[in-house]
C-alpha cells in the first residue's frame, strides 16, 4: 500500500475491517452506573438515508460482557433507563469506522451519567466506503450529526430523560473536522488538494474541476466538543469564529492524513484557547479503543503502537479526562466526576 492511500485511510483491507472485532472489555471501571447500550435507526428523510447506530446511557443493572456480531461490549444490553436529566454526547467516527470505534469512551460515558449515541457516517464507514474518496462524504457529515441529534431530541423512546440544552460531540479524525465544522468553522475543501500528490482519489478531480460542494453549517445546539486529531481543511480565520468549550487532542507521530502541525494549526487559529492534550509517542489510531493480541496480528497498521505506549493505559486516562471536561461543561448534578488522572497537557 502506498504512503498515500495508508494517510488516507483509502485502504478497503485495513479500514473495510478496522471495527470487524474490537476490545472485549471497557478500559474504565464504572462509576455510579453501567452503561445500557442499544441499537437504533434513524428513519431516511428528505436530507438523506437510514442511518444506524447505537446508544449507551445510565443503566442500575450491573455491567456484563455481551456480544454484538465479532464484538464484545461492556454493559447491559436494553437495559431499563434509570435516572433522568441526562446530558447527551453524539460520537462521529473516522474515515471508514464505524458506530463502536470508540466503544470504550462511550461506555465510560455512560457509567457517569450521561447517553451517549453514534453512528455509521453513511458512505464512510467500514461496510460502506461509497462515498469515502468524494467530497460529499465529508459534506454530507455534519447533517448527519444534525439529523441523529433531531431524533434524540425528538424521537427517542427516552428523550424526556434527556436535560435540555446539554449536548456535547466527541470526534475523531474526519469526525474531528466534522464537530469543527458543527462548531462554526466552514471548511475549505479545495485544501483537499493536499492529498493528490501522487494519487487521483475522486475528490481530486472534483478540487481541480472546482466541484466543491456547499459549506455545511454550524449546529449551536451543541455546547462543548472533544476533538482528537482532527482532519484540518480550515483557514485560519474560519476557526476563529468558535466560542464554544473544546479539548483538543493530538497524536505526537500523527497520520491518516493528520500530522502534529495540522492539529497545532486548528488550535493556534482558535480565538477561545482550548484545552489542549499532546499524547507523546502516540499515533493518529491511539485514539480507537485498544486492540486484543488477534487484532493486532489481523490489523497491524491500526493496533500496532510504538514500543512503550501502552494503548490500554492511555486510554483510562483519555476516557477520565473526556468525563471531566464534559462534566465541567455539562454537568447538571446528574453526572460523575471521575477520579483525577495522571495526564498532563
Amino acid at each position: 500500500m502506498d504512503r498515500d492511500k495508508k494517510e488516507m485511510g483509502m485502504s478497503r483491507s485495513a479500514l473495510g475491517h478496522i471495527f470487524l472485532s474490537l476490545l472485549l472489555v471497557s478500559v474504565l471501571s464504572p462509576l455510579a452506573h453501567a452503561a445500557g447500550f442499544n441499537t437504533i435507526e434513524v428513519p431516511a428523510d428528505s436530507h438523506g438515508g437510514v442511518l444506524r447506530g447505537a446508544v449507551w446511557y445510565p443503566c442500575a443493572t450491573p455491567a456484563e460482557p455481551f456480544q454484538l456480531g465479532p464484538v464484545v461490549l461492556s454493559g447491559v444490553r436494553r437495559c431499563a433507563a434509570t435516572g433522568a436529566n441526562w446530558p447527551l454526547i453524539v460520537l462521529s467516527h473516522g474515515s471508514g469506522g464505524s458506530y463502536l470505534g470508540h466503544h470504550d469512551t462511550a461506555e465510560a460515558l455512560a457509567d457517569a451519567g450521561f447517553v451517549v449515541v453514534a453512528i455509521n457516517h453513511p458512505g464512510d464507514n467500514f461496510q460502506d466506503l461509497s462515498d469515502q474518496g468524494h467530497l460529499r462524504a465529508l459534506a454530507n457529515r455534519p447533517r448527519d450529526i444534525e439529523r441523529l441529534i433531531d431524533f434524540m431530541t425528538q424521537a427517542w423512546p427516552e428523550r424526556a430523560r434527556l436535560a435540555p440544552g446539554k449536548i456535547g460531540l466527541f470526534g475523531f479524525s474526519r469526525g474531528g473536522y466534522t464537530g469543527l465544522t458543527l462548531a462554526g468553522a466552514a471548511p475549505d475543501f479545495s485544501l483537499m488538494a493536499q492529498y493528490c500528490h501522487g494519487a487521483d482519489y475522486p475528490f481530486c478531480q472534483e478540487v481541480r474541476a472546482h466541484e466543491l460542494p456547499p459549506s455545511p453549517s454550524g449546529d449551536g445546539r451543541i455546547k462543548a466538543y472533544v476533538i482528537a486529531d482532527p482532519l484540518n481543511l480550515f483557514q485560519r480565520q474560519a476557526l476563529q469564529g468558535i466560542t464554544a468549550p473544546m479539548q483538543l487532542w493530538a497524536s505526537e507521530l500523527g497520520g491518516d492524513g493528520v500530522a502534529l502541525t495540522s492539529v497545532e494549526a486548528i488550535r493556534q487559529g482558535l480565538m477561545v484557547s482550548p484545552q489542549y492534550r499532546l499524547v507523546r509517542n502516540a499515533g493518529h489510531f491511539a485514539f480507537l479503543a485498544p486492540c486484543n493480541p488477534q487484532q493486532r496480528l489481523r490489523l497491524p497498521e491500526l493496533c500496532t503502537d510504538p514500543d512503550g505506549f501502552d494503548r490500554g493505559a492511555f486510554h483510562r486516562q483519555f476516557n477520565a479526562e473526556i468525563v471531566r471536561f464534559f462534566v465541567q461543561h455539562l454537568s447538571n448534578g446528574s453526572v460523575q466526576q471521575p477520579a483525577q488522572s495522571s495526564l498532563t497537557p
